[in-house]
């Protein structure tokens, strides 16, 4: 292969980059034969300057086939979700147990967080005893018997992506288009799937502040997958609000396990984990269109089928078995929690829900650094929602730190994220736009 530093200097410079100097690097970012600066560099530059459509596909190629590629033979489709990414997205930990219930396969391979938003790995990494890491072959074992597995890169898919991944996370590099298309599909592509529903986060929690900015990834990832030979299909959701009334990792899961038994089941986070699992649905053949894989879905929720197909994904990966009977019982909690009280009556007008997941990482449950390690205590639950009236002193949510100093630092963060007034804001439709 060429240099390294050359093939950053034509993409610094705005060339365009061949097939076998995209392949060279990505070998050489494997190898460790590029470094981590390198790398860094390289990311930045594409930042800047983009990269065209072959570019993309020839980096997606490059990262899929920088480790394994997984083959399935199961009686029913092989299907997944990917989400950009958001404040209380916990959506992949019900939505993986809903599909397989009806039908489908689900092997996710997940990642954990990036930039202000919170991580699924981070999230399931916080019951006791799961592991998120499992090798290939027990992987493929429960996945066959329980119907649904959610894991973190193993070293052996997409090695390439789990090295650059971590480096976007530190270097400003997390927003750009192109990289965050190679990244999800050389994952999504390398776990051997026959049809992915992108959920694509658009608002002010998101990577995608526009609607504009959200429908080109939608489209970019559209047409790299179906270039690929990844039937996919790409939902535009809201994400200009937390998409859970919790934000944190065990208090998510929490959440999670509150909506699989029907404890709670919030409007705005129900409707877009239905909408996505109904895709996969109708994508895997499952139902003929989405009202009737609504209905199903419905069916194995209220049923308790998809509650039982998680609790068994779980103890398969070394969870508890009775993990949603008695969550408290298990899950950590932090040692404090305490109301973070609104200052004046009124609505809530606005959520800087980017502020919200950074509030998070300063109470601990996110890194600044790949190599930090992470308080899966922490976070907020109860959070209010754009439009709730709220009256003096009444809680804006239960913030939960691990001591008094770290839990009014948040409280200061999170009022400073919401603006309350005399206004309702205009209803946003949890799901916003479809493509493919």
């Amino acid at each position: 292969m060429r240099l390294p530093q050359e093939i950053i200097r034509d993409k610094r410079d705005g060339r365009a980059l061949s097939e076998t100097d995209i392949a060279g690097f990505i070998q050489g970012l494997v190898q460790e034969r590029v470094t981590e600066g390198q790398a860094a560099a390289f990311a930045m530059a594409v930042f800047f300057r983009g990269l065209s459509l072959d570019e993309r596909v020839a980096l997606t190629r490059a990262m899929t086939g920088s480790g394994t590629v997984l083959a399935w033979d199961l009686p029913g489709p092989v299907l997944d979700k990917h989400s950009t990414g958001g404040i209380g997205d916990t959506v992949s930990l019900p939505l993986a147990a809903m599909v397989a219930a009806c039908g489908g396969y689900v092997p996710m391979i997940s990642g954990r967080g990036l930039g202000h938003t919170g991580g699924t790995l981070d999230k399931l990494a916080s019951i006791p005893g799961y592991d998120v890491a499992p090798g290939l072959d027990r992987f493929r074992a429960v996945v066959a018997e329980v119907g649904c597995a959610i894991i973190g890169q193993t070293a052996e898919l997409a090695p390439a992506d789990r090295r650059l991944y971590a480096i976007r996370d530190v270097t400003g590099t997390v927003e750009s288009l192109d990289l965050i298309t190679a990244s999800i599909l050389s994952k999504k592509l390398a776990a051997g799937l026959q049809g992915l529903v992108m959920d694509v986060k658009v608002g002010s929690g998101a990577f995608m502040a526009s609607r504009g900015e959200a429908r080109a990834l939608a489209e970019s990832i559209v047409t790299v997958a179906n270039a690929a030979g990844l039937r996919t299909r790409a939902l535009v959701t809201d994400m200009d609000a937390p998409l859970a009334s919790a934000a944190g990792n065990a208090v998510e899961v929490a959440y999670a396990l509150d909506y699989l038994t029907g404890r709670t089941r919030e409007p705005h986070f129900h409707a877009v984990t239905l909408a996505l699992a109904a895709e996969m649905l109708t994508i895997g053949g499952l139902a003929a269109d989405v009202g009737q894989a609504e209905e199903r879905l419905t069916e194995a929720l209220d049923s308790g089928r998809a509650c039982e197909v998680f609790s068994r994904m779980a103890a398969a990966l070394g969870g508890p078995t009775d993990l949603a009977d008695a969550p408290v019982r298990y899950l950590p909690r932090a040692a404090v929690v305490r109301p973070v009280t609104a200052g004046k009556a009124g609505i809530v007008e606005r959520v800087d829900t980017r502020a919200v997941g950074l509030a998070v990482i300063g109470l601990g449950g996110g890194r600044t650094r790949p190599q930090d390690a992470i308080d899966p205590s922490v976070g907020f639950t109860g959070l209010a929602r754009p439009g709730d009236r709220l009256a003096a002193g009444d809680p804006l949510a239960l913030v939960h730190a691990a001591d008094e100093a770290a839990a009014g630092r948040a409280e200061a963060a999170l009022r400073a994220a919401y603006r309350i007034g005399t206004t309702s804001p205009a209803a946003r439709e949890a799901v916003m736009e479809r493509l493919g």
